[in-house]
């Protein structure tokens, strides 16, 4: 088994934080998005990695020069080989992938960087494939689904009028990859483009038409971090989820004074907590100092500095500084303080 992650979209609707950390590499609970949805993969699967194809977007799009490193620990993490590939200029979610048609042979999942998910991944023998999907309210920002007795009819990139509300939620089975990648490739050599960019959902529904059968999958949680809004909440689920199996999530290095940490919390390594009130649903990176504030329903980055803060849905970088106490203040682009 293979996987292919593309992930080298530019996150903008995560400004600021996207400008200086890919939206895929944002830490959630001490582990990266990108680190926990490979995980989560190799747990359900039930099948040996045998390889993981990262596609990142160049350096000049903001990507650290050690992203390469990072996500060959994550596939080391489950004893798999690691390949990462450059999607030079976004030209859609299929490009990306095609960026990767060295990997992609054999059977094979392809999972968007931008979610996470707890799902039923029993594979239908049957099939040619499975499509993950989720029912929304509001599926035109998504490619959708149709489906009768079972198997997907139809899809749509991202409808003007309502096709469906079944939302594709990015993560995909093929028994057999070769065939995306020769559907793919003759989009791009015939420049068949959907709202100016190279769709998956064409190769399928192209797939499709030639009696290819996909079958829809079945969704328990899922999870976005498109925004700031929806990476908090999911900030706050996985917290809940990791917390009911037990897992320890504060660090023994954690130092307390007069400070009281609610559950569900994770506190990194080296934090310092004085006559403050963490919790529930915070994350807290490793190096950080708190006192005197009241923080809850919150991801705070590395290395932070916070004094006199009342937070509440909030969402903050590395390295920062922030003393609710004074008026001023040096706030970058795309900041909201609400």
């Amino acid at each position: 088994m293979k996987i292919i992650v593309p992930m080298a979209g530019m996150g903008s609707r995560l400004r600021p934080h996207s400008l200086t950390t890919p939206k895929p590499l944002t830490i959630i609970a001490g582990k990266s998005i990108v680190q926990r949805l490979v995980e989560e993969i190799a747990k359900v699967v039930k099948q040996d990695i045998e390889e993981i194809a990262f596609i990142i977007g160049p350096a000049s799009k903001g990507f650290p020069a050690d992203s390469e490193n990072h996500l060959k620990e994550i596939a080391n993490g489950i004893n798999a080989k690691a390949r990462v590939f450059v999607q030079e200029e976004a030209l859609g979610n299929a490009h990306a992938i095609q960026c990767a048609k060295e990997v992609l042979t054999g059977p094979c999942v392809v999972a968007f960087a931008d979610t996470l998910f707890r799902a039923d991944f029993t594979m239908d023998e049957s099939a040619d494939g499975v499509i993950w999907v989720k029912q929304v309210e509001d599926p035109s920002a998504f490619g959708v689904v149709n489906t009768k007795d079972g198997y997907i009819t139809e899809f749509v990139e991202k409808p003007d009028d309502f096709v469906s509300d079944l939302a594709i939620i990015g993560i995909y089975y093929f028994k057999n990859a070769a065939i995306v990648r020769d559907e793919i490739q003759y989009l791009i050599d015939n420049n068949i483009t959907d709202k100016g960019e190279f769709q998956l959902t064409n190769a399928l529904e192209n797939m499709k038409q030639k009696g290819m059968k996909f079958v829809p999958g079945e969704v328990e949680e899922w999870m976005d971090c498109g925004n700031k809004k929806d990476t908090v909440e999911t900030n706050a689920k996985v917290l809940t989820l990791l917390h009911k199996e037990g897992r320890e999530l504060v660090s023994e290095s954690v130092v307390l004074e007069n400070a009281t940490i609610i559950p569900p919390c994770y506190i990194g390594k080296n934090v310092v907590l004085k006559n403050t009130a963490i919790g529930p649903n915070v994350s807290l990176g490793a190096n950080s100092i708190v006192e005197s504030s009241r923080i809850d329903n919150s991801l705070i980055q590395s290395n932070v500095e916070i004094e006199s803060a009342n937070l509440s849905n909030a969402m903050i970088g590395h390295h920062v500084k922030y003393n609710g106490k004074y008026t001023s203040v040096s706030i970058g682009d795309y900041s909201e303080l609400v």
